[in-house]
């Protein structure tokens, strides 16, 4: 009965809002005819007729697409949280056609479906790839296959961000426009659409002996590799080609199949034809309300931008929903790491190490001629605009490896840090915040809004999974969730055009190049204020690995010990973001260096970190000066590729 209601209901609205923009632009008596002929129209006919009416239609129809792609990768992982944007395949295809755009525009001319089939098939094969490595584990695909979309994402950014020609139209259809001009991206995707239609036909016997499990479905003769192939296969051509036509839309393919076993779907076959007819109505809605709003005041934002919003508020709600923990040990994967018997002299030599490093870079630089050591008056010409900015760099790194030490102890997960949990994604929202409700907003204004915005997304995580006493593989999913919250408003701002938003998107690519001496000032003293503050708290560090009633009985106050590290990792990320941009992975990196390298005692473990990330931001640095030279090139992209390789390896692992 719901359903009967509900989905009625749903598409009424959609009706409701699309005739009411249609007749804002043109009266009824005025809609043209068909056969549509241009030469016989007005101006606002053919907008009617070429504009408006493929658009509602293109909705409908790529929504539908989402949907059963949606349907299908999650009878394929059994996994209900998968979904073309959880599982980075919709940015790989983001990224594929950016880097096609930016670097070879001609591997555009045969169309763009082939490019973003490339680059998202490519990232669905790391990430399933990762998931034959630990068993499908649900969680941990999906935290593979988001931070695989968080490097994509951050990579096209940069990309795009470095190519100032190709700004203003990559930002917005990265944001997922659904504005058309002629019928042609309605036939391409409906073509895809029936195409999908049939295939997930042939297919809906064989997934339903799969939910039966691998082993069972094995047993009663399932080719169960080649069925995952297939249908993981026709997901990722469905998805990219929405992604080719459209840009970037989030988090249909996860609603759709959410809402149809909530109205009652439990056969494969129901939710493989439930799901698209509910991906159309939502995507319908959503331009739907864009279109309202933009007969109020202009079109401010895309509807990509706006389905993206409805994703990380639902990935909380199905979380504990999530059937199949992790097998345990299977997120730590790292074995016994050796234990050092004197840390101290480890210690010493990375100090030695980062201070070099940083003063040959002071030194070695590249001119037109090539690469040239300075000499003494040319050193001290520069020296006050290199200083500066190595030192932010180094304080910057030291405070998101201190935030990630601190994180991935207080939630006893390796794979914990300021990206992932959300931080950054919390910092940036607070940054932005700061610069659209203030005037001119000056740095104690902005480090604030990052630093509160950092800490209260880190609280929400942290609240939301007290109340549910949830596992810390699902703790890093609800923060993975609250990022993609965070990212998805930052686009629906980038995409609005306003001139305080272009200031946001360019302080989201990272860089020091712009700090003042005061300012790598105040970040040095930050950082070692974090540092004597973690190295003060080493007790609470040492006990909050341990089950709680474990710490608790060791005299561990747990709420005011998790309170102070939460606000410690907020204001460290928020310090480090609001001066250099939301680095990337850094957090995650330097941790684990540390403790690679046998500095396990928090004290020890925290120090490391600090010296490992200030090097890793140092050598970032150094490349985004040199790799584009005379241009200087985003800092946040090579934190990236610094960090991906990393975060890849330790995906990889298997537990031992």
């Amino acid at each position: 009965m719901t359903a009967r209601v509900l989905l009625p209901a749903a598409a009424l609205l959609a009706a409701a809002l699309w005739l009411a923009a249609a007749l804002r632009l043109l009266p009824p008596g005025g809609w043209p005819a068909l056969p549509f002929r241009p030469e016989e129209m007005g101006l606002s006919q053919i907008m009617f007729a070429f504009g408006l009416m493929p658009r509602g239609v293109v909705a409908l129809v790529a929504g539908a697409v989402l949907g059963l792609a949606g349907a299908l990768i999650q009878a394929v992982l059994r996994n209900p949280v998968a979904d073309p944007t959880t599982l980075g395949i919709s940015s790989g295809a983001q990224l594929a056609l950016v880097m096609a755009t930016i670097l070879a525009p001609d591997l555009l001319a045969g169309g763009r479906r082939p490019v973003a089939f490339a680059g998202a098939g490519a990232a669905a094969a790391l990430v399933m790839a990762v998931g034959a490595r630990r068993g499908f584990a649900p969680v941990t695909v999906v935290i593979a296959g988001m931070l695989v979309g968080m490097t994509a994402s951050a990579v096209a950014t940069a990309f795009t961000l470095a190519q100032g020609e190709y700004l203003l139209s990559l930002v917005i259809w990265n944001g997922g426009s659904l504005v058309q001009q002629d019928w042609s991206g309605v036939r391409a995707l409906a073509l895809v659409l029936a195409g999908g239609a049939v295939g997930a036909a042939l297919l809906a016997r064989p997934l339903r002996v799969l939910s039966l499990g691998a082993a069972g479905a094995a047993g009663l003769g399932l080719n169960v590799a080649l069925v995952r192939l297939a249908a993981m296969a026709l997901a990722v051509a469905m998805a990219a080609a929405v992604s080719a036509e459209l840009g970037l839309i989030g988090f249909v393919g996860l609603a759709a199949p959410a809402l149809a076993r909530t109205l009652g779907a439990r056969r494969m076959e129901d939710v493989l034809w439930l799901a698209p007819l509910i991906g159309a109505l939502i995507l319908s809605l959503c331009d739907g309300l864009v279109l309202a709003v933009a007969g109020a005041g202009g079109e401010m934002f895309p509807a990509g931008a706006l389905t993206g919003l409805i994703g990380g508020p639902l990935l909380i709600w199905l979380l504990p929903r999530l059937r199949g923990s992790t097998p345990p040990g299977t997120e730590a994967a790292e074995g016994r790491a050796p234990r050092l018997a004197r840390p101290g002299r480890a210690l010493a030599v990375m100090a030695v190490v980062v201070a070099l490093a940083a003063l040959v870079l002071v030194w070695i630089g590249r001119v037109p001629g090539g690469w040239a050591v300075l000499d003494g008056q040319s050193l001290r010409d520069f020296l006050p605009m290199r200083l500066p900015r190595l030192v932010a760099a180094a304080a910057a790194g030291a405070l998101l490896a201190i935030a990630g030490a601190v994180l991935q102890r207080l939630t006893a997960n390796p794979l914990a840090s300021p990206e992932v949990l959300g931080v950054s994604g919390g910092a940036a929202l607070g940054y932005a915040a700061a610069v659209f409700a203030l005037a001119a907003p000056g740095t104690a204004a902005t480090l604030a809004g990052a630093a509160v915005g950092g800490a209260g997304a880190l609280a929400l995580v942290a609240l939301f999974a007290a109340r549910r006493d949830m596992p810390p593989e699902r703790v890093l999913l609800a923060g993975i969730a609250v990022s993609s919250l965070a990212a998805a408003v930052l686009s629906a701002l980038m995409a609005s055009g306003d001139a305080r938003a272009w200031a946001v998107l360019a302080w989201l690519s990272g860089s020091s190049a712009r700090v003042t001496p005061q300012g790598a000032a105040s970040l040095a003293v930050l950082a070692l204020g974090a540092w004597g503050s973690a190295l003060a708290a080493r007790r609470w560090l040492a006990l909050l690995p341990l089950e709680a009633g474990v710490s608790q009985g060791l005299g561990l106050r747990l709420a005011p010990a998790r309170l102070a590290l939460i606000l410690l990792a907020g204001l460290g990320t928020g310090a480090a973001t609001v001066l250099v941009g939301p680095l990337s992975f850094v957090g995650l990196m330097a941790p684990h260096m540390a403790r690679r390298m046998g500095l396990a005692r928090p004290g020890d473990h925290v120090t490391g970190a600090a010296l490992a990330g200030a090097g890793l931001m140092l050598a970032a640095d150094f490349g985004a000066r040199m790799a584009g030279f005379p241009y200087e090139l985003p800092l946040g992209l090579f934190a990236t590729l610094l960090g991906a390789p990393w975060l890849l390896f330790l995906l990889m692992r298997t537990t031992r």
